[in-house]
């Protein structure tokens, strides 16, 4: 794959731990059979889409000679059907991803994973796209397999801020509706809502037969609950805040949030959907590589 200029949620020293690593899919995928994913289908039919650049690393056979002698550049034929896995990132920009404790936020954590998984589906001729979500749908980049849709999508994620509040069911029955043919669906949320409309809403892709990850975003504080002395909270999309002495808190609280948690895990592990609830005090390049070495032993 071409050289990628400089972006800050691209980090080409922490990607180097993904370099021989591959995003497999789990099940059935709709597109070209080659390689890395099963498809459904036994025969398949490619339309043609447009040229572009050749890059070191290209089948050699897809170059047309023919467009040579007249531009003295080498140009590859892009087929519409030319991959074999849409990846679909759905990003949650709403308010309390805002939150950090630490040296990131959860947005900004939640943008290196994105920012990671672009770049290896892109590096594996798979497409990839990005999709921006509070309480609807801020932003949608349709999934495509090239250079170019890689670099738009880090100019992007450049961009994002926490915005609104959250509404993650509508937003996802909306991204049900709209994606007609069947993919991976990577969902980076710290999940603030209703368990059982998100959970339902996890349904609605799975009915439409879409392989769905779950990378459930919570702050190291959020999960130790490390407060101490008379603290006032204030909610990020509501902006309300309350004073309260932590202590008096901290065993309801982490029951709450274990109970939460748990919802999730039991109900995505019911529907055949892959959970994991992530730290971000741990590095985003140590976590996806123990996660990419994990799935690829479990096929």
């Amino acid at each position: 794959m071409a050289k990628i200029e400089a972006y800050k949620y691209f980090d080409p020293r922490s990607l180097k731990r993904l370099k021989n690593m591959t995003f497999v899919a789990r099940f059935l995928v709709e597109g070209f059979i080659s390689g890395l994913h099963r498809s459904p289908h036994k025969g398949f039919s490619v339309e043609f889409a447009e040229y572009r650049k050749y890059v070191v690393g290209d089948d050699i056979r897809r170059i047309d000679w023919k467009v040579y002698p007249k531009t003295h550049k080498l140009y590859v034929k892009e087929y519409q059907e030319e991959t074999n896995l849409r990846c679909y990132i759905l990003l949650d920009v709403s308010a309390s991803m805002g939150y950090g404790s630490g040296g990131l936020t959860k947005l900004e954590y939640a943008s290196y994973l994105a920012g990671a998984v672009a770049y290896l589906m892109t590096k594996q001729r798979d497409a990839v796209g990005l999709v921006l979500f509070s309480d609807g749908i801020e932003l949608f980049i349709p999934p495509k397999s090239s250079p170019l849709r890689l670099r738009q999508i880090l100019v992007e994620l450049e961009k994002v801020r926490p915005t609104r509040k959250t509404s993650v069911a509508s937003a996802f029955h909306a991204m049900a509706a709209r994606i007609k043919r069947r993919g991976l669906i990577l969902i980076l949320s710290d999940l603030y809502d209703d368990p059982e409309t998100v959970l339902r809403a996890f349904q609605h892709f799975r009915h439409r037969r879409h392989e769905v990850l779950v990378f459930h975003l919570l702050d190291h504080a959020e999960i130790e609950f490390p407060f101490d002395g008379l603290v006032s909270f204030r909610d990020m999309e509501t902006r309300d805040s309350v004073q309260v002495y932590p202590r008096y808190l901290r065993n309801e609280y982490k029951k709450k949030l274990e109970n939460f948690i748990r919802t999730y895990q039991k109900r995505c592990s019911d529907s055949d959907i892959e959970y994991l609830q992530i730290d971000t005090a741990t590095p985003y390049d140590t976590l996806l590589a123990s996660y990419l070495a994990k799935r690829s032993r479990l096929g």
